[in-house]
C-alpha cells in the first residue's frame, strides 16, 4: 500500500501585532510573492503534496486571492479557521478575550484536514529549502508513525545567532539537545533580543539573562504524526485549568509546550534536525528591506525562480 504522503500545516491566523497589519500577505518583492509563497514553494520541492493554512475565518477571502489560488495548481490545498469559540466541551470563551489561544490549538483545530505525517511551519517565518528537505525526509521514515514504545516527532534546530533581528525581540524556544541528537528540553522565551551586542531574553522587561548565541532554538518547524491529536487536546485542557484561569486574557498554548510535556513523560522522542541556515521574517516593518535584499540575492544566485508559480 503507498504511504500518505506528509502534508504541510502553516500557522497563518496571527495578525502581527508587533509588525501592524496582515503580515502574511505583504509581499516581500517586486513580483507581489509573500514569504509564504517561498515556503510552499520549497515544500513542494521537498516533496509536499498537500498544504493546510490555518487562518482567521474574516481573512479567507483575502488570503485565498493573495496566496492560496496561485498555488494551489501545484499542491492540493486546505483553509482550516483558528476558532477562540473551540474549545472541550464545558469550557467557554472567558469575556473580553480576542487573543487566540496559541499555536498547540491552531494545529488542534486542523485536525480534520490532517490524515498522515505532518509539518507545521509558521506563515511569516522564512526557513530555507534545507529546512523542507530534512523534515520531509524525516516525515518519509518508515518508523514514523508505527508503534515504537514513543511517538517519533523532529523539529528543524536553528543557532540563535541565525534567527535575531535588529529591531527588537523575538520569541525562540530555547533548546537543549542530547549527544545522540534528540531534544531533551525546550523552554519558550517570549522576549529575546541582542543587549549590547550579546543575546538575552528577560521576563519581566528589565532584567537580562545572557543566552549562546550558538544556542539551538526552534524556529516552530516540527514534524508530527496524528499522535499529536489527542495528547495535545489532553493538556490543552489542563492549560485551561490552570494558566487560562491564571491569566484568563493573554495566556497562550504553545506547540513546544506539548512537546517538552511529552518528553518529560517518557512519551516521545524528538530529532533535532540541524541547519545552517539564516532565518528572516518581518517580525517588524523595519525588517522588510533585509528580507527584500535576501530575496533578492537568493534570486540572484538561482535559488528561485523570479516568478514562482508559473
Amino acid at each position: 500500500m503507498k504511504e500518505k504522503q506528509p502534508i504541510l500545516v502553516i500557522l497563518a491566523a496571527g495578525m502581527g501585532s508587533r509588525y501592524g497589519g496582515l503580515k502574511q500577505i505583504d509581499p516581500v518583492d517586486d513580483k507581489g510573492h509573500k514569504i509564504i509563497d517561498f515556503s510552499v514553494y520549497d515544500a513542494v520541492k521537498a516533496g509536499f503534496r498537500k498544504v493546510v493554512f490555518i487562518i482567521k475565518r474574516e481573512n479567507l477571502q483575502d488570503f485565498k486571492e493573495a496566496v492560496g489560488d496561485a498555488v494551489e495548481r501545484f499542491i492540493e490545498v486546505a483553509y482550516v479557521f483558528q476558532d477562540t469559540a473551540m474549545l472541550p466541551e464545558g469550557y467557554t470563551v472567558p469575556a473580553g478575550r480576542e487573543k487566540p489561544w496559541g499555536t498547540a490549538h491552531a494545529v488542534l483545530c486542523a485536525q480534520e484536514e490532517i490524515d498522515a505525517p505532518f509539518a507545521v511551519i509558521n506563515a511569516d517565518d522564512f526557513y530555507g529549502r534545507d529546512a523542507f528537505e530534512k523534515i520531509h525526509a524525516f516525515l518519509m521514515r518508515p518508523e514514523v508513525g508505527k508503534d515504537s514504545g514513543k511517538y517519533l516527532f523532529a523539529m528543524v534546530g536553528y543557532a540563535l545567532k541565525n534567527t535575531l533581528t535588529e529591531n527588537g525581540y523575538v520569541s525562540r524556544g530555547i533548546c537543549e539537545v542530547s549527544p545522540d541528537g534528540e531534544l531533551s528540553d525546550i523552554v519558550e522565551r517570549t522576549k529575546i533580543e541582542r543587549v549590547k551586542g550579546e543575546p538575552a531574553y528577560t521576563e519581566d522587561g528589565s532584567h537580562y539573562i545572557p543566552v549562546s548565541e550558538d544556542a539551538v532554538v526552534s524556529m516552530n518547524i516540527w514534524g508530527f504524526t496524528e499522535d499529536y491529536f489527542p495528547e495535545a487536546k489532553r493538556f490543552f485542557r489542563d492549560f485551561l485549568e490552570n494558566e487560562a484561569k491564571a491569566n484568563p486574557l493573554k495566556a497562550e498554548f504553545f506547540l513546544p509546550t506539548v512537546v517538552d510535556r511529552l518528553i518529560r513523560e517518557n512519551k516521545a522522542s524528538v530529532t533535532v534536525l540541524k541547519t545552517d541556515a539564516r532565518w528572516f521574517g518581518v517580525t517588524y516593518k523595519e525588517d522588510k528591506p533585509f528580507v527584500t535584499d535576501s530575496v533578492r540575492k537568493l534570486k540572484e544566485a538561482g535559488v528561485y525562480p523570479e516568478i514562482l508559480w508559473e
